[in-house]
């Protein structure tokens, strides 16, 4: 069974650029696992941000401008239970340089979908393969004026299955607004601009990657323990609206198909599609509670007769001097959930190296924004 679950998990990873009248997003482009969230903060957050103003390294594998001095020497390992026994593994850390007034990160991601049995064309079994993916990415970003930072990341990604593999060169392009006095992010960023450096099948047309527009907002009351966030993706395409077959009715008399459907503009829910929301509930200066929704997802797998928990995340965080913690739990379908583990260290903090210690400000510490 778990087996049949990681094939469905990386079909709708993999993509396969196929078309036609429903507009379900996933399926339709490769590297589709370029979408995961790098983070268990951002799987809590609905797995899309791009304005979360909390000092976590991984928020700029989301936003490269968020990168900024504040998050220097900041080291981060996460750990995603995927589904059907999928293990994904992220790393990230981040470095300031004086010299250049430039912000420097990285991140590697690796996902593990476990071994396939290998068969020939009369279902025999002749052996077993693996199944990976996993990105690179560098980026830097840097101040302009007092508000403003933009970035830009630069990401390796590869497909591995058997003796089947692809890769791709991708940029992300991003700009923040932060206004501390104000308590608010703004951020834009534009997703996974690139081509593919090798396809999955040598002899055919490259498929397109995944690319996506995305504006977020992020705003902490004054007068009360709370933080919103509001996240647009898919800005590229108004109608992402899947129109799933099973949600035809029928005439009972005539047994003709109810067509009224088709005349509906859904105007309401297609806007919603795009839209993530979120809150954390601040609790002093250490804990974070946090919940959000994401509605295209909920429309997407949701069932029918039980829509449960689906397109909902929940989350908590510890934020320490030297430590961060952080916990995620996304929920997906009725029968699916998937649970994040993450662990920030700053090594600025706790770890030196040295006699190159104060020649590389490894142990230096700037001031980040307090919102």
């Amino acid at each position: 069974m778990h087996t049949i679950l990681r094939s469905v998990s990386i079909a709708f990873l993999l993509g396969s650029s196929v078309s036609g009248i429903a507009q379900v997003t996933g399926g339709q482009r490769a590297f589709e696992f370029l979408r995961l969230s790098p983070s268990a903060r951002t799987t809590a957050l609905g797995g899309i941000n791009v304005s979360d103003p909390t000092p976590n390294i991984a928020t700029a594998l989301q936003n490269p401008a968020l990168m900024r001095p504040g998050l220097h020497n900041q080291l981060a390992v996460q750990y995603n239970n995927y589904h059907a026994g999928i293990n994904i593994v992220n790393l990230q850390h981040g470095y300031h340089s004086e010299k250049w007034n430039t912000s420097f990160f990285g991140g590697v991601q690796y996902i593990n979908y476990g071994s396939f049995d290998e068969t020939d064309v009369y279902g025999n079994t002749i052996g077993s393969f693996r199944g990976t993916d996993f990105t690179v990415a560098v980026g830097a970003s840097k101040q302009y004026r007092e508000r403003w930072r933009g970035g830009m990341t630069l990401k390796y990604a590869n497909s591995r299955y058997g003796t089947i593999s692809a890769g791709a060169l991708l940029a992300d392009v991003g700009v923040m607004y932060a206004d501390t006095e104000r308590r608010i992010t703004i951020g834009a960023v534009a997703k996974n601009l690139g081509f593919m450096t090798r396809k999955y099948n040598p002899s055919a047309t490259a498929e397109p990657l995944p690319f996506d527009l995305q504006i977020g907002f992020s705003k902490r009351l004054a007068r009360a323990p709370l933080r919103f966030h509001v996240t647009a993706h898919h800005l590229y395409e108004w109608d992402i609206r899947y129109n799933n077959p099973a949600d035809v009715t029928f005439n009972n008399l005539s047994g003709s198909a109810d067509s009224s459907a088709d005349t509906k503009s859904y105007f309401t829910d297609k806007l919603a599609r795009h839209l993530l929301v979120g809150a954390d509930l601040l609790i002093g200066k250490r804990i974070a509670i946090t919940v959000a929704y994401n509605h295209l997802r909920r429309g997407e797998l949701a069932l029918k007769e039980k829509t449960a928990l689906a397109g909902f995340s929940f989350g908590a965080g510890v934020n320490l001097d030297r430590f961060q913690i952080q916990y995620a739990r996304s929920y997906y379908h009725l029968a699916s959930a998937t649970n994040e583990f993450g662990l920030n260290i700053q090594l600025n903090k706790t770890v030196g190296i040295g006699n190159a210690t104060e020649r590389l400000r490894w142990n230096a510490v700037y001031p980040d924004w307090n919102n």
